[in-house]
């Protein structure tokens, strides 16, 4: 799938002038308290960028060239990088690792264990990896949850929402893993 970053920044932009309120992943990731955060499939940097309005150290990785130019031209002070998720090595971990946007959804069928196991070596002792994505396209919770078991970690919480609706079932969850 080839993408626009400018294109699909101004998507978030438009709800953001309207009076939306698109900054509901970061919020989570906040109430974390985390000093350090990879933005997984960080996109245009969404996420990230507004975390680091908020005194976060944060690293944002996408494999996408487009969507990082965005995110270079919106915070050029934050480390982007582009990468595979799956084969990712920063030689650092973070006390959070967050994959918001779907990102597990957006790897070729078949190698989101790689892609867990990518991201999930960048999570410190005691820090956490947050996703949230659609559960209607095939790949399941459980799934999910048998990756990040692989990975080391260990399933803390679970909502419907960014904003920690309660998860009983559905069509999105997002989910928060633990290293023990």
């Amino acid at each position: 799938m080839t993408w626009n970053g400018d294109d699909y920044q101004a998507r978030f932009d438009r709800i953001t002038a309207e009076g939306g309120d698109v900054h509901g992943e970061a919020a989570l990731v906040r109430s974390f308290r985390p000093a350090t955060v990879l933005d997984a499939g960080c996109g245009t940097g969404r996420v990230a960028i507004e975390l680091a309005s908020h005194g976060v150290a944060v690293t944002g990785v996408d494999i996408d060239e487009s969507m990082l130019a965005t995110a270079r031209r919106l915070a050029p002070e934050i480390p982007w990088h582009r990468h595979d998720l799956a084969g990712l090595d920063l030689g650092t971990t973070f006390d959070v690792v967050v994959m918001a946007g779907n990102v597990p959804l957006f790897t070729p069928p078949g190698t989101e264990p790689a892609l867990v196991a990518g991201v999930a070596r960048h999570v410190r002792p005691h820090g956490r990896l947050i996703a949230g994505f659609s559960l209607d396209r095939g790949y399941t919770l459980d799934d999910y949850d048998a990756h990040c078991h692989a990975a080391g970690l260990t399933l803390e919480a679970r909502y419907a929402t960014w904003s920690r609706e309660p998860y009983t079932s559905g069509e999105y969850a997002v989910s928060v893993h633990r290293r023990p």
